[in-house]
């Protein structure tokens, strides 16, 4: 059986990841091991049984969620782009 990870143990484990990737970087490889954790979920629970209309619900709000967000920042590079021509 594998020991636990306590809160110290994250956090040396969190500082080393800020050495080796930088604060930029960081945000962004947050973002998608939580995807990934979120996407192995959904997976399991539907392998498993689970309630599909529960989690199809769930990917149609957070694609229409995605694609307005998309959306947006389409609308927001656009703007700056015509900023940097003039």
């Amino acid at each position: 059986m594998m020991p636990r990870i306590g809160f110290p143990e994250l956090i040396v484990i969190l500082v080393i990841a800020l050495v080796l990737f930088g604060p930029g970087k960081l945000p962004a490889m947050g973002k998608a091991v939580g995807e990934t954790l979120k996407e192995f979920k959904k997976a399991t629970g539907e392998l498993m049984g689970g309630n599909s209309t529960v989690a199809s619900t769930e990917t149609k709000a957070e694609v229409k969620a995605e694609t307005e967000a998309g959306t947006k920042m389409e609308a927001k590079i656009e703007d700056i782009k015509r900023k940097d021509v003039k």
